[in-house]
């Protein structure tokens, strides 16, 4: 199963879990996450479902390719990190 890995960061705000999935892709393993905490679906995507501008995720070391669609297929042991993107000056 594809491993979920919600970093520290979104920790100050929540219990950030660590999920196992068998979801073919990234869309279908975050549904499957946030439909178990829905509280986290907020502060990882947008009002129109797609990835925050201040969220990255890494899928086995790559970033996801497609902020909107999230539909980077998933291998059965991917490692999938979810992470605050940081900015500033």
């Amino acid at each position: 199963m594809a491993h979920l890995i919600f970093t520290q960061q979104l920790g100050r705000f929540m219990t950030v879990p660590q999920v196992a999935t068998d979801a073919a892709d990234l869309r279908g393993a975050l549904d499957a996450c946030f439909a178990d905490h829905p509280r986290l679906r907020g502060y990882v995507l947008d009002e129109q479902g797609h990835l925050r501008q201040n969220v990255a995720i890494f899928i086995d070391g790559r970033r996801a390719r497609d902020p909107r669609r999230l539909d980077d297929a998933l291998a059965p042991q991917s490692q999938v990190y979810i992470l605050q993107a940081l900015s500033g000056g």
